[in-house]
């Protein structure tokens, strides 16, 4: 009979900052059962997929064994790590289990997509224990930027691997349990075949600093302020909501909350327990009417994202806040690499009206929610893996992260791909196969794999425009009319040597000799190249012919 192995499967979030998804099979190769770690997704940009809202993993190996799935566990609520959970449901179709706060936003997302009958959310206590088949998971409190982080142990016959999920040490997480530094140093002393460990800031030297210390520093700056101020902040952040609700207070400032997103964060964590001296906020209408001294906007849209609460602000579009010379806005958030430039155009527009516009860059209203090169080290000093798995980051991080385990003594660091699989054996791990991976795009309601192209043919019309002839011929082959030219995207002044080439290019046409596919190939390669000629780029053109 085949033997038992522990294998690790990463589809989503190596490589890349996002999209996390991590699986684990025990079994022999034919028959292996697998609990999946986080189901989360990448929002679409329109540089480089435009017309995408999400981007998920391609997940379809696992969902060809969805009858051996044993369950979706999630580290904690962040949508890079359950924003994906109704998407890919109706291809697992297995039970998900996480703690209270996680498993009330992922519930949400069920109700939203129409799945809520369907499946619930098994809710597992923090600090709480999961047996699946083969797995038994501990979930052990750390920090993070959100309520309710879990590092989890997940414990087999053939060892015992630890899974940080996203992670810091906070030494005052004002919200929520500090780390227990004495579970995962038992960990370490029971032995640990592997960690498999975030990586965002592998590069970052130093620890990431502590929610305590922004909150003295934000109230400090708050107070320096005289006219309406707006506030930014990632909503999932409950424990920045709260110092930014407190600092308001302590200026005798009211709350007004400015976006769906951190109306649905708030409610959740109040009905979790937390928040309980959260104080008052009121409705933006509401705040309309208080002198600016007097008023607090906590507003979504810290990413630059077009659609959120500051967006429209900065736009002066939004029905109830408008901000104007004098008032201003903090920044309480970094910058997430490739939002630069929707984030610094909306800091220009908000300038452009006389707001001031405070960031990170010149004032501490922000610490990162994921570990630094001394916390990496405290993670290893801790749990004293014998192989080192670097997943959530790009390569870059990921690389660095390797090479700081085995400076600190790890037997084994590899640096995964997405879509490997490895057989991790007591003391080492090993590559034993690839299998199907990549990226699927939600394109309005439908999930589209990427490979399909959609995405670049968008962004192809976006850079050169397009071009569509219509050929218009009788039954014997002949032109029976002028050419139908529609243009859009493409200048003016091109216009008229596309036309000359396709007029050319239909008076060579011999019916007798060439067929209406060769007619229509050089009617489309004329027309491209005139216009490349003429302007210096290369439009999509599509030629088809009528026969009248």
């Amino acid at each position: 009979m085949a033997q038992n192995e522990l294998v690790f499967l990463p589809l989503g979030g190596s490589g890349e900052i996002g999209m996390n998804f991590n699986a684990y099979g025990f079994g022999p190769p034919d028959d292996r059962q697998w609990i999946i770690v986080d189901c989360g997704v990448l929002f679409g940009r329109e540089t480089t997929a435009p017309g995408v809202d999400v981007i998920m993993p391609d997940i379809r190996y696992l969902a060809e064994q969805r009858d051996n799935i044993l369950g979706i566990v999630a580290t904690h609520a962040h949508e890079d790590h359950i924003g994906a959970i109704a998407l890919a449901w109706p291809m697992l179709k297995c039970p998900i289990y996480a703690t209270p706060f996680t498993a009330r936003l992922i519930a949400g997302k069920l109700e939203e997509a129409g799945l809520s009958r369907k499946v619930r959310v098994k809710e597992v206590p923090v600090g709480g224990n999961l047996s699946l088949g083969p797995f038994a998971l501990d979930f052990i409190s750390i920090t993070h930027s959100i309520l309710e982080p879990n590092v989890l142990a997940i414990r087999t016959a053939l060892g015992t691997l630890v899974h940080t999920g996203d992670w810091k040490i906070d030494p005052d997480p004002l919200l929520g349990e500090a780390t227990d530094a004495a579970a995962l140093s038992k960990l370490g002393d029971e032995g640990v075949l592997a960690l498999v460990c975030d990586s965002t800031n592998a590069l970052v030297p130093g620890s990431s600093g502590s929610e305590a210390k922004v909150r003295e520093s934000l109230t400090a700056l708050i107070g320096t302020l005289k006219n309406r101020v707006a506030v930014t902040a990632f909503a999932s952040n409950v424990a920045r909501l709260d110092t930014i609700a407190k600092a308001a207070k302590a200026h005798r400032r009211t709350v007004a909350l400015v976006g769906r997103a951190m109306h649905k964060i708030v409610s959740a964590a109040r009905d979790c327990g937390y928040l309980t001296d959260f104080p008052p906020t009121i409705d933006a209408t509401e705040a309309a009417d208080l002198p600016p001294s007097k008023v607090l906007y906590l507003c979504t849209g810290s990413q630059g994202e077009p659609r959120a609460a500051l967006a429209r602000i900065a736009d002066d579009s939004h029905p109830d806040v408008h901000l104007a010379q004098g008032d201003a806005v903090i920044f309480s958030s970094r910058v997430i690499p490739g939002n630069e430039l929707p984030i610094f155009d909306l800091q220009n527009k908000l300038a452009a009206r006389g707001v001031e516009v405070l960031t990170a860059e010149d004032h501490f209203v922000h610490v990162s929610g994921h570990p630094a090169r001394d916390e990496l080290a405290q993670m290893y000093r801790w749990t004293r893996p014998r192989v080192a798995i670097p997943v959530h980051g790009e390569m870059r991080h990921m690389t660095e992260h390797a090479r700081l385990a085995r400076s600190l003594q790890v037997p084994q660091a590899l640096v995964p791909e997405n879509g490997q699989l490895f057989r991790l054996a007591p003391g080492r791990a090993e590559l034993i196969d690839e299998v199907p991976a990549g990226r699927v795009h939600l394109d309005g309601r439908v999930l589209v794999t990427e490979g399909e192209g959609l995405a670049k043919g968008r962004r192809a019309l976006a850079f050169a425009g397009v071009i569509v002839i219509t050929l218009i011929l009788d039954g014997r082959g002949r032109s029976a009319a002028a050419p139908v030219i529609q243009i859009e995207g493409i200048p003016a002044p091109v216009h008229e040597a596309i036309r000359k080439a396709v007029d050319t290019s239909m008076d060579r046409y011999n019916p007798k000799r060439d067929g209406g596919g060769e007619l229509a190939e050089s009617v489309r390669r004329a027309a491209r190249r005139a216009a490349f000629d003429a302007w210096g780029k290369k439009p999509v053109v599509r030629v088809a012919i009528a026969e009248v």
